[in-house]
């Protein structure tokens, strides 16, 4: 969602970063260039005031100019106060010591509310907590049977007495049954309205009361903007909540939600769901966010996933393999498939340090997880011989994968001649040799 804020960005800050030397007047012309970014991404307009006020007097301040990399110091001062600007140290969930966690979901109609309970049970039972849904959400006539079918798919408990009864009276049966099952966490779906209301307050107030919840999570569409921080502003000034979870932040989005609403409320994002299956929700750390909108990727969560879908004995066999130079075409699938566990091709390699240009082509070239599909049906049309000695497959093989795989002979041609090369690579690099920069393509 940041791709039209982090391009303008770096473009200025590249600027920066070129000048040998910087003057007053070079860091009033990066503000100007700054504050227009963050203007057109929808960020509200008194928080970009205080921002590029910020960074300009720590600019002008502390020996900056006068330094060695005057241009790095700036990157490294916009970074941190973006960083700041989005809350800071990122901060988890209130758990209690004893008894189910109660984690009340509150938004408006329309935020992607039921799902996102169900993204967070997802989430919570990878860590290794028990979580159950409870279906409080009497207003709408799908809610129940949309919670019911997004929490089986996320392997999650659901406590629900339909829609006649009492909100309030459901949410203090289903903590009573959660607490008699010993589930770890409860988490409660509230109704949601079209706009704030008496009704839809008193509810809340009602919920909270019976169910004492150690954590309120305000659900916010952020594909919504400016509207999005004053339904947060609004919610804050009536629901004493704890934190944001973000929904959409995947969506062509321009970032106004996320960087304004903890200067704004006063309350951090905790959660951001970067897409629409309900494994994808992770934890909202600001730092890195700062890092992947400037460029600078965003290393920590891309080590995490890998850690999530990696066996440490496959990791170990992988390295044999290439250091004998045994890395097959069967070895190269596993490794994609590996890839594809870790969310979007387009997401991953937006974690990867100056990725950004390579995802924006990915797109533009319509590839993506497709272009993944296509190798592995290329892959799978060819024999396990043929996997394992790509250099048995002539010409009369190579039509059979083509016709096989529902591609061509030029597709089927490219992936073997650029598994080669790969494998070259990967023998150089085990040795310790750097590559030839025309196998980069950068001779």
């Amino acid at each position: 969602m940041f791709d039209q804020l982090s391009d303008r960005l770096q473009e200025t800050l590249s600027g920066v970063r070129a000048r040998g030397k910087l003057t007053e007047e070079d860091v009033d012309r990066a503000m100007r260039e700054i504050r227009l970014a963050l203007l057109e991404a929808d960020v509200n307009f008194k928080v970009v005031k205080q921002f590029t006020s910020q960074v300009r007097e720590r600019c002008l301040g502390a020996g900056v100019l006068d330094s060695l990399n005057p241009g790095q110091q700036v990157v490294k001062i916009v970074n941190e106060e973006l960083a700041e600007l989005m809350g800071g140290a990122s901060r988890d969930l209130a758990f209690a010591g004893s008894g189910p966690t109660v984690i009340l979901i509150a938004g408006l109609q329309g935020s992607g509310k039921t799902t996102a309970c169900a993204k967070l049970a997802k989430l919570l039972a990878g860590q290794g907590k028990s979580a159950a849904l409870v279906a409080c959400d009497t207003q709408r006539p799908a809610a129940v049977d949309q919670l019911l079918t997004v929490g089986e798919q996320a392997g999650a408990r659901v406590y629900e007495q339909g829609t006649k009864r009492d909100p309030t009276e459901i949410a203090e049966w289903a903590l009573g049954q959660a607490k008699a099952a010993g589930d770890d966490v409860l988490i409660v779906d509230t109704a949601g309205r079209l706009h704030i209301d008496e009704e839809l307050m008193a509810e809340l107030a009602a919920i909270r009361k019976r169910t004492k919840p150690h954590d309120i999570l305000l659900v916010l569409d952020s594909m919504t903007g400016q509207d999005a921080v004053n339904v947060a502003q609004a919610f804050a000034e009536r629901v004493d909540f704890d934190g944001v979870l973000l929904t959409k932040l995947d969506g062509d989005a321009r970032g106004g939600a996320a960087l304004s609403v903890k200067a704004v409320t006063g309350k951090p994002i905790l959660y951001a769901s970067t897409g629409e299956k309900l494994d994808q929700l992770e934890r909202f750390h600001p730092e890195r966010m700062a890092g992947r909108i400037l460029g600078m990727g965003d290393v920590m969560s891309l080590i995490e996933k890998a850690e999530e879908v990696s066996d440490q004995k496959q990791a170990e066999d992988l390295e044999r393999k290439i250091r004998r130079q045994e890395f097959t075409l069967e070895d190269f699938l596993q490794q994609m498939r590996q890839v594809r566990r870790m969310g979007p091709l387009g997401n991953v390699l937006g974690l990867m340090p100056g990725m950004g240009r390579a995802v924006k082509q990915l797109r533009q070239a319509d590839l993506d997880d497709r272009e993944l599909d296509r190798l592995e049906a290329i892959i799978l049309s060819m024999t396990p011989a043929e996997r394992a000695r790509p250099q048995l497959i002539d010409g009369s093989r190579r039509k059979r994968i083509a016709r096989g795989s529902g591609t061509t002979v030029q597709a089927v041609n490219q992936l073997v001649k650029q598994f080669g090369q790969m494998r070259k690579l990967m023998a150089q690099l085990a040795k310790g040799k750097l590559p030839d920069p025309q196998q980069l393509g950068l001779g």
